[in-house]
């Protein structure tokens, strides 16, 4: 018995799709082709995988178990391809990146631009949603990078620290508190109806974390899936929330919101790039984590992400010591 791996990548093809059709279709393949690669692979394996559904194929027991075997020697050799393949001293390449919201809204689209600008032959796509969820993308292999700002604790993923934001609460200008000059947890938690982010969230994780004990005395009113709606909800006096500073600098400068450091508490976190343990760490990759490490150059990593023009600053230093500029 000589299994392939094109039977392999057959096998996977029609597990994502559902149909032979549909797998032939992303394979560049006749529909004849893959039937017959399908049926061989299971006379060899000594039975189906599959279930049929009306016209749709679903896994049965014994395809569940082929399936992850299925991936990691896929991904094995997708990792030996990769490289042995990289002879070329340019950076080039797609890279696939996930990132949780307030580093995918108001981090990464700065590096990203600048990145692409010195390395016109690399691409970069980005996926923005909650920290749970790009976690469950790495493992599953579908992105190369994450950036998330919550906890990781998968033991298929290895986090790097990269570099520290610090929560803090916004309010609108009329409110109650907007005269104060700290958050006093003790005094102002049980005056505040609280606007959060949703479950699943690294924010509103850490946020509930540094809480401790006073988590019992939040009042949440709302829980929003994106930042830029608690900030207008806040904006329109609808309660307060606890947001990155990342994500307010504009609003504040206008007189829009208003921040306040919360006495007493350290809430200060850690942000983390992750990818698969098992992952080959390709050149593309490598150079983009070391390209993204310049925001560890300044004194307050947040003041220079406040605005594109002080983050170039940084970046025109990186690509002057560059050794990868092409």
């Amino acid at each position: 018995m000589t299994i392939t791996i094109r039977q392999l990548e057959i096998f996977a093809a029609v597990v994502e799709t559902g149909h032979v059709t549909q797998a032939s279709e992303k394979l560049y393949l006749t529909q004849s082709a893959v039937s017959m690669a399908l049926n061989e692979l299971q006379y060899q394996l000594g039975g189906p995988l599959f279930d049929k559904k009306g016209r749709k194929l679903q896994l049965n027991d014994r395809g569940r178990f082929l399936l992850p075997r299925c991936k990691k020697i896929l991904n094995q050799i997708s990792n030996i391809e990769t490289l042995m393949g990289e002879k070329s001293e340019n950076i080039v390449g797609y890279l696939e990146i996930v990132a949780s919201s307030t580093i995918g809204n108001y981090v990464l689209p700065y590096l990203i631009s600048a990145f692409m600008r010195m390395h016109p032959s690399a691409h970069i796509n980005m996926l923005v949603c909650n920290t749970r969820h790009a976690m469950h993308l790495i493992v599953e292999g579908k992105m190369d990078l994450g950036f998330v700002e919550g906890e990781v604790n998968h033991e298929e993923i290895r986090a790097i620290p990269w570099f520290q934001d610090e929560l803090e609460v916004i309010t609108g200008p009329s409110s109650e508190i907007a005269g104060n000059s700290v958050f006093r947890v003790g005094d102002d938690m049980r005056k505040c109806k609280w606007i959060i982010r949703e479950k699943g969230s690294g924010t509103a994780q850490i946020f509930k974390k540094k809480l401790g004990r006073h988590v019992t005395e939040l009042n949440v009113v709302m829980e929003l899936g994106h930042t830029e709606a608690i900030k207008k909800a806040v904006e329109f006096g609808s309660g307060v929330s606890c947001l990155s500073n990342l994500t307010f600098c504009r609003e504040v400068e206008q007189g829009w919101l208003k921040s306040l450091r919360m006495e007493g508490l350290d809430m200060k976190r850690q942000l983390r790039i992750i990818h698969h343990k098992n992952k080959a760490m390709t050149k593309l990759m490598d150079e983009f984590i070391s390209f993204c490490s310049v925001i560890n150059e300044c004194s307050n990593g947040c003041v220079c992400l406040s605005s594109p023009s002080k983050l170039q600053q940084m970046v025109d230093y990186y690509e002057k010591n560059s050794t990868f500029v092409a």
